[in-house]
């Protein structure tokens, strides 16, 4: 008998029911433990992932947003400072750089990745440089967003940042785990900035976040950046906030961390029949350029159809998501309030258009995924016979 139950898009009850026997355990020694905030959970876990990511220090926080506004802190980025960053994100990430009162120049997209093109980010410092763009401010620092699990080209961006004496933040909000020639993201620019929102390839039972560095100096900004800028207790050296990643979500990502590489190898063995799938249909997979690892936070195909696509699957009972249906440059909150290059981002605007994101979580059951495929085919050949 078919199996004709909803399947998600995503689901972090999923990831918990996976190792709800060892979460609960976790949960109920913090709870038991009495002590509830930056103790030796978060400790324990800041160490981890940094060295999971290859970093020397990790500094938990409350989300992705306030690791990327603290990381842009601890590296004086204020009022009058320019960031480079894209559109084509989650506005935290903008978001992020407005908070600091920075302002955001966004660059358009490469059409295979989704994520920085490197030659544009270039143009667009000359253009500025050469007062072709008017934008007043300082160069200060370039925030690449590794998307959808997939890395951006650091290798280039690393090089422009030489060239123009640029910082790298790099937003690894749904990468964790990611490679560029087996070096993991996070770990190339001066800091990397994690969220562990519920839905992530590592994912907490509500808000957190990290920033992680190789220099101690940073680290110790950090460290006071993220609980009002004490350096002693009670005691502000500095203007900080409060975002503090606390011990009970500390305690269930330790254990989730755990399981990471395998729940992304299961995300990368999904994406791989999903590949197949879509093979010979006018369906643009997503790609994984030469060197690097895509770790699938999301597996988001290419389609002029995509209204079809959606109530089709639909029929099936098969959830999707758009991530974004709008750049954040035409959001109403945004529009024509932030730097773009004369010619637009045409890639950014055009495949906005065309994006889909199909179901994608490590705890997808084969038949799940099986039933997936069955409704892109018959998709597939629906369409060939309207042909």
């Amino acid at each position: 008998m078919r199996n004709n139950a909803p399947i998600p898009q995503t689901s972090p009850v999923a990831s918990y029911l996976a190792y709800k026997d060892q979460i609960d355990a976790a949960v109920r020694s913090v709870l038991e433990g009495g002590w509830y905030i930056l103790g030796q959970q978060v400790k324990a876990f800041e160490q981890e992932f940094a060295s999971f990511i290859g970093s020397n220090f990790g500094i938990g926080v409350a989300s992705g947003t306030d690791a990327l506004e603290i990381a842009l802190r601890a590296l004086d980025i204020g009022v009058g400072d320019l960031v480079f960053t894209v559109s084509h994100t989650a506005v935290a990430t903008v978001a992020a750089i407005e908070r600091c009162g920075a302002t955001p120049v966004l660059v358009d997209i490469e059409e295979s990745t989704f994520t920085m093109n490197p030659d544009l980010l270039e143009q667009t410092i000359k253009l500025i440089d050469t007062g072709k763009l008017s934008i007043k401010g300082t160069f200060k620092a370039i925030i690449p967003v590794h998307l959808y699990g997939h890395p951006a080209d650091m290798a280039a961006i690393v090089d422009v940042a030489k060239r123009y004496n640029l910082l790298i933040i790099e937003d690894c909000a749904q990468a964790h785990g990611a490679k560029i020639n087996s070096q993991k993201v996070g770990s190339f620019g001066q800091i990397g900035a994690f969220s562990f929102y519920p839905t992530k390839n590592l994912g907490a039972v509500g808000d957190g976040g990290m920033v992680i560095t190789n220099f101690q100096k940073l680290q110790q900004k950090l460290l006071a950046l993220r609980q009002y800028g004490w350096e002693k207790r009670y005691v502000s050296s500095t203007k900080g906030i409060n975002s503090r990643l606390d011990e009970l979500q500390a305690a269930i990502l330790r254990e989730k961390l755990k399981h990471l590489e395998a729940d992304n190898e299961r995300r990368r063995k999904i994406a791989k029949i999903y590949n197949q799938a879509v093979e010979e249909t006018e369906i643009i997979a997503p790609k994984e350029i030469k060197n690097a690892e895509h770790v699938y936070h999301q597996y988001v195909i290419r389609t002029k159809k995509r209204d079809d696509l959606i109530q089709h699957l639909k029929k099936d009972s098969i959830a999707t998501a758009i991530h974004y249906p709008q750049p954040v440059h035409l959001q109403p909150a945004y529009k024509n309030k932030i730097p773009i290059v004369e010619a637009g981002l045409v890639v950014t605007e055009k495949i906005s258009q065309e994006i889909l994101s199909m179901p994608m979580y490590s705890q997808m059951t084969d038949e799940q995924v099986g039933r997936v495929v069955e409704s892109l085919l018959s998709w597939k050949s629906k369409g060939q016979k309207n042909d």
